[in-house]
């Protein structure tokens, strides 16, 4: 399985890939919304993207929002992380497209217990 990585703290991303690749994921990564489309369009098919909220450029939202609206990415799953926990910015995540919300901070378990509920793992 593949999942990109998309955050602007080079920290974070480096913490979620270890996780990942401790899982088995194979891990592409993108500093911010951007960089993750050309990862998209460049880099073929993933079956996650973890999607941080807040970064520059293009935010996590406007990112989810824009995969979206692609139909070749319709089987790829979404999984908003960052710190914001308020019940209307889960809401406005999963209402534009993601499929499934981490608040930070991260713990291996909370991680493993999130792609397990996306179908991720077994």
């Amino acid at each position: 399985m593949r999942m990109l990585i998309v955050d602007d703290s080079r920290t974070m991303r480096t913490f979620l890939a270890a996780l990942a690749r401790n899982l088995a994921f194979e891990t592409g990564e993108a500093g911010d919304g951007i960089e993750a489309l050309e990862c998209l369009e460049n880099d073929g098919r993933f079956d996650v993207a973890l999607v941080d909220w807040d970064m520059p450029r293009m935010n996590g939202l406007a990112l989810v929002n824009e995969v979206r609206s692609y139909p070749k990415f319709d089987s790829m799953k979404l999984m908003m992380i960052t710190a914001q926990s308020s019940m209307d910015a889960v809401t406005q995540a999963l209402t534009r497209g993601a499929d499934d919300y981490l608040m930070k901070p991260i713990t291996p378990e909370m991680f493993e217990d999130k792609l397990r509920i996306l179908g991720l793992l077994d």
